[in-house]
C-alpha cells in the first residue's frame, strides 16, 4: 500500500527559510565583494583580486591574533567541559533542589555579554574590585590593566564563570535521560563509580557533549564583547583576539578590503575546525 506524503507543511517554513537565506547571503556576498576590490573613497572600486587574502595570510599580526585565539579557545574548552560534566554529576536527580540548582546554573547565561564584561572589569580592579583588592591583600601583584598574565587570568576566569553553566545544563540533560535500568544492572554487577561513569554515563552523554563542545568552540572563537569591555585587547596587544583585531582593522583603520578578506578567512577557519571536531566526535557512531 502506497502511503501519501503531504509536503504542504513546507509552505509554512518557506518564508522563514527565505528570510534567513536573504539575511545570510546578502551580507556574505557584500563581504566577498569588498574582499576582492580596493577603494580610495567616493564609492569607486578597483579590482584587487586575491591581494588582500595574501596580505592577511602573510601578516605576522594575523598569525599572532590567531595564536592568541587558539590559546584562549583551547584553554576554556579544557577547563569548561570537564568542569561542567563534574558539576552535572554532582547535581541531584530528584527532589526540590533540582529546580534550585538549574536556576542557579542558568543565571549567568541570562546576563548580557556587555554587562558581564563590565562586571568583571569592576570586579578585577586592583584598588576597588573585590577580586583585585583581595588578591593584592594576599600578596599577589595583581593588575590586569598592566600585566598580560593577569589579563589572561581574568579573561579566562570570566569566560569560565559565564559559560560553564551551558555545559552543565547540556550534560545534566544527558545524564537524566539515562534509564535507571542501566544503573540497577551496574549495581548488581558491583561496578564502581568510575566504571559507571566510563561505560554508562560518558557514552550516553556523547551526543550532548558533542553539541556542548561545538557550541563553546564556535562561541569562544567568535567572542568579542566580553574581552573588548574587560581589557580592550590590552595591555598592549596581549589579549587582542581575532575578533578584536578584525574590528580594529574594519572600523579603527577603515581598511575594508583587508577586513573583508580577514573575516572570510576567519569564517573558513571556524567552519573547518568545527567540521574536524564534529567528525572526530562522531566517527564511531556509524
Amino acid at each position: 500500500m502506497n502511503k501519501t506524503v503531504n509536503q504542504k507543511g513546507w509552505l509554512f517554513v518557506l518564508p522563514v527559510l527565505v528570510l534567513v537565506a536573504f539575511n545570510a547571503i546578502v551580507p556574505l556576498m557584500t563581504v566577498v565583494n569588498y574582499s576582492v576590490q580596493e577603494t580610495f573613497g567616493d564609492n569607486v572600486f578597483f579590482w584587487a583580486g586575491l591581494r588582500w587574502f595574501e596580505e592577511i595570510l602573510r601578516s605576522p599580526r594575523f598569525h599572532d591574533a590567531l595564536g592568541r585565539q587558539l590559546f584562549f579557545t583551547g584553554t576554556i574548552l579544557a577547563i569548561e567541559i570537564p568542569l561542567g560534566v563534574a558539576i552535572a554529576l554532582a547535581m541531584p536527580r530528584k527532589g526540590p533542589w533540582v529546580s534550585v540548582c538549574l536556576v542557579l546554573m542558568a543565571m549567568p547565561l541570562l546576563i548580557p555579554w556587555n554587562v558581564v564584561g563590565a562586571m568583571w572589569n569592576i570586579f578585577g580592579l586592583p584598588e576597588l574590585g573585590l577580586m583585585g583588592k583581595t588578591l593584592n591583600m594576599m600578596g599577589f601583584d595583581y593588575n590586569y590593566t598592566r600585566h598580560p598574565g593577569d589579563a589572561w587570568f581574568t579573561l579566562i576566569l570570566m569566560d569560565v564563570w559565564h559559560w560553564t553553566s551551558l555545559v552543565v545544563l547540556l550534560a545534566y540533560a544527558g545524564l537524566v535521560s539515562i534509564p535507571d535500568a542501566y544503573f540497577q544492572a551496574a549495581r548488581i554487577d558491583g561496578a564502581s563509580s568510575w566504571a559507571i561513569f566510563r561505560y554508562i554515563q560518558l557514552p550516553k552523554m556523547k551526543r550532548v557533549l558533542t553539541i556542548a563542545i561545538l557550541l563553546r568552540f564556535m562561541d569562544s572563537f567568535n567572542i568579542y564583547t566580553e574581552p573588548s569591555v574587560l581589557t580592550g585587547g590590552g595591555p598592549g596587544n596581549s589579549t587582542t583576539l581575532l575578533s578584536i583585531d578584525l574590528v580594529k582593522i574594519a572600523l579603527g583603520q577603515f581598511d575594508l578590503g583587508p577586513a573583508a578578506a580577514m573575516s572570510l578567512i576567519y569564517f573558513l577557519i571556524i567552519l573547518l575546525l568545527s567540521w574536524i571536531f564534529y567528525t572526530v566526535m562522531t566517527k564511531d557512531e556509524e
